[in-house]
């Protein structure tokens, strides 16, 4: 009787294993194939949807294919949970956002990703079409607030990779509430008139990395707000813009802090800052804490290492003007160049909260090429190796 079962029993072994091999193999969606329109104008809003409702679902990797063209969307959330742990966006086109910018201005972001894990996004251009927008807000006239480009909130396992963002009405990119992301080769391009169009700002996150990214926009090519850990951001371009800026912290008085960030290797040209720490003058038990900035190039960089612990907009909201934000365990190393200013190095700390062990070490900064000068107020640290400017400690 055995002898007689084992054909059928073979039989239905091949059908299972090629059944689960159709099953596992990974599916791909184009976007033009599900209505889009690569002409700039048609609102491919739908199918980009459907694309990602279709990958989302998909029980296996799934790749989402946006070939060459531009295609038009209005705002789009690529919402999670998924199906499928790992889903590809490819991207060989333009992503293109309505032009008025009254469609968009009064949402938070443009191209939305909440509650995702494992998501590639590669290639592509983002345009965002905010001039309109920044020309309303020089203008004086009452204008929305402008939504960020793309946005990752609530999520883990991302990947960012060889993207262009241009022209964002608001913050390019926005990294929220997330652990484990990857972004590399990313390029980021506004005016530098341009207001609020932050590169890439990060906050509440863990595990984020920042690598080969060349940013030039009118805000902090780079921002990093509250609750952000083990950050570590390596070879970066960034100018115009106002620099890698941990802060503004201390806006609310019960705030999670950041700590052990890391800026390896950047190159600031024609900036208003190059490393900055920026606190509220205002009551919070904030902190920035075991921070390293090294191999840092400055070019005409007005304010090329600066604390400031006395942010107030305004002069509106900060009795007394004393920040509660803890600054301490920052290193200053091996960071060279020119100064637009004179003064090339400003601790201005809280006066109730001193920054405590601030460390630079072989710094050499100039104004007209001439020794710059430092000023400390509030600050307690060493020097090692060649300083210059003479340290204010």
């Amino acid at each position: 009787m055995g002898s007689q079962r084992s054909p059928l029993l073979l039989a239905l072994v091949s059908v299972f294993f090629c059944s689960s091999v159709v099953l596992a193999a990974p599916v791909t969606y184009n976007v033009v194939s599900l209505g889009a329109k690569a002409d700039g104008k048609t609102d491919s809003t739908r199918a980009f949807l459907d694309a990602w409702t279709k990958a989302c679902a998909s029980v296996t990797a799934s790749t989402i294919y946006v070939p060459a063209g531009r295609f038009y969307l209005r705002q789009v959330a690529f919402n999670g949970p998924c199906r499928s742990k790992a889903i590809f966006i490819r991207i060989d086109g333009t992503l293109v956002a309505p032009s008025d910018y009254g469609v968009l201005g009064n949402s938070d972001n443009w191209l939305g990703f909440s509650h995702v894990n494992g998501v590639t996004l590669s290639g592509g251009i983002l345009d965002g079409q905010g001039t309109g927008l920044w020309a309303c807000k020089s203008s004086g006239k009452s204008c929305p607030s402008g939504a960020t480009t793309l946005e990752f909130s609530n999520s883990n396992n991302i990947v960012v990779s060889g993207l262009t963002s241009l022209n964002s009405q608001m913050f390019h990119i926005v990294v929220n509430g997330c652990q484990n992301v990857k972004m590399q080769d990313v390029k980021v391009t506004a005016d530098g008139n341009s207001p609020n169009t932050d590169g890439i700002h990060v906050q509440l996150s863990s595990g984020v990395t920042i690598l080969n990214s060349k940013i030039r926009t009118g805000d902090d090519c780079i921002s990093i707000g509250p609750g952000t850990t083990n950050l570590w951001i390596e070879n970066i371009a960034c100018g115009p813009g106002h620099g890698i800026s941990i802060g503004s912290l201390g806006k609310d008085s019960n705030e999670a802090g950041v700590q052990n960030v890391t800026v390896n290797t950047a190159t600031f040209t024609g900036t208003q800052n190059g490393v900055r720490i920026k606190s509220w003058g205002r009551a919070s038990n904030g902190f920035a804490r075991n921070i390293l900035f090294q191999h840092v190039i400055m070019v005409n960089v007005q304010n090329p290492i600066l604390i400031d612990q006395n942010y107030c907009p305004d002069n509106k909201g900060c009795p007394g003007q004393v920040s509660g934000v803890k600054v301490s365990d920052v290193t200053y190393q091996d960071i060279h160049g020119s100064s637009a200013t004179e003064v090339a190095v400003k601790f201005d700390c809280s006066s109730e909260n001193p920054c405590s062990r601030i460390r630079l070490e072989n710094v050499k900064l100039t104004y007209q090429n001439q020794a710059a000068e430092a000023s400390c107020i509030h600050a307690a640290g060493t020097s090692s190796g060649f300083v210059q400017p003479t340290s204010c400690f």
